[in-house]
């Protein structure tokens, strides 16, 4: 892989990270239509944590506002919520890691996968929340979701969001309680991974492409993120499922 290459992987993960399309599933078919074959999940990671610098870029002021106000009831009950919606994914990730890694390599698998996600953003159009807060009970709900979405294919923002409007979280509040829940979970993946080529035999890229790859996600993941998040109150955020279904049946096509 060259730089182009990781600029142009790195752009497609920062514009298919918020949106509700699944990245991971995009970058399976990304590498697909480049014919480049990456051992491992290294730069995916990079890409991520890209992107996990977006998050962090856009929610700065909440990340302080939590901070200043530990002593608030409401904002510890938050933070709990983040950390109980935090273990499904963490549990899936060290339990079912082999498996998770197998499906990157199967572009059939990610076609139904994405078929799917298309499908949960139609069944979320039916949904209308009317609650600002996101309790402990339904951060774990919206926490399992995103265990799920680990899957290559199956959009994390969609079924996380889709899945908070079922549970009468708003879609601005459901949103925001996802982008903020995925900060541990990538930031986990990146260090897990690192510690893995550390003991691993697995070729490194080059720094060059590494850092391709991560400025391109930042860049593209920031401005996406700011666009996804006023198209939410727009209430077209269902019409990404039309994209979901008619691209995992055109690669199934070919």
């Amino acid at each position: 892989m060259g730089v182009f290459e990781a600029i142009l992987l790195g752009s497609l993960q920062g514009l298919t990270e918020f949106l509700p399309v699944s990245s991971s599933g995009h970058l399976v078919i990304g590498q697909e239509l480049l014919g480049i074959h990456v051992p491992g999940n290294a730069f995916e990671v990079v890409l991520h944590v890209g992107t996990l610098f977006s998050v962090l870029a856009v929610f700065w002021s909440d990340i302080v506002g939590f901070l200043r106000t530990l002593q608030d009831k409401s904002t510890r009950n938050y933070i709990l919520a983040l950390a109980f919606g935090t273990v499904p994914a963490v549990i899936c990730g060290l339990f079912f890691k082999d498996a998770i890694q197998s499906a990157f390599d199967n572009v059939n698998f990610v076609a139904g996968a994405l078929v799917c996600t298309g499908i949960i953003l139609f069944v979320g159009k039916c949904f209308t929340g009317n609650k600002d807060q996101v309790s402990i009970r339904n951060g774990f709900l919206i926490g399992i979701a995103q265990a799920v979405a680990i899957i290559p294919g199956i959009s994390r923002s969609g079924l996380t969001i889709t899945i908070g409007l079922c549970l009468g979280v708003k879609s601005d509040s459901a949103a925001r309680f996802s982008f903020l829940l995925s900060i541990p979970v990538i930031s986990g993946a990146g260090l897990l991974t690192a510690l893995d080529l550390l003991e691993s035999n697995e070729p490194l890229l080059s720094i060059p492409v590494l850092i391709a790859g991560f400025f391109s996600s930042f860049i593209v993941g920031w401005i996406s993120l700011k666009w996804l998040l006023s198209l939410l109150q727009s209430g077209k955020f269902y019409w990404f499922g039309f994209y979901c279904v008619g691209i995992g049946i055109l690669v199934w096509i070919i």
